[in-house]
């Protein structure tokens, strides 16, 4: 088995789209629209093959979870870079284009290379080797 896509609620949809084509090399099918539901989304894909279902609803409220607390629930998702360098180098990228960093690239206990940022929903991600 394997984790096939994870999906995100989010207010711009083509922000959001954007940021995970920029920054993590994602890949964009073209966009699903259901009029009468007033729903869209895109499916974002990775070259590991998991993908990233981002969709937009203008009946979904805000979410009230705080992006610093850890609360029950999913709390960030992970995406490989490949290597330390570039864990450095895209954690760099982000700070200077404004994002926010919420943990600096570090080797942690359980012996992951990562930082964590926020994109521009404030989702977590882990930004591993």
């Amino acid at each position: 088995m394997k984790i096939e896509h994870i999906a995100l609620w989010t207010k711009d949809i083509e922000r959001l789209k954007g940021f995970y084509i920029k920054y993590f090399d994602a890949t964009a099918n073209l966009k699903y629209e259901n009029k009468t539901k007033r729903f869209e989304s895109y499916f974002l894909s990775f070259d590991s093959g998991c993908r990233l279902e981002i969709m937009q609803k203008s009946s979904i409220p805000d979410n009230k979870n705080d992006s610093i607390e850890e609360y029950i629930g999913l709390i960030h998702f992970a995406i490989s870079v490949g290597e330390k360098g570039a864990v450095d180098s895209l954690t760099e990228l982000l700070r200077s284009d404004g994002y926010t960093i919420i943990s600096e690239p570090r080797t942690t206990g359980d012996g992951y290379y990562e930082s964590v940022v926020l994109d521009p929903d404030e989702n977590r991600i882990e930004i591993t080797i």
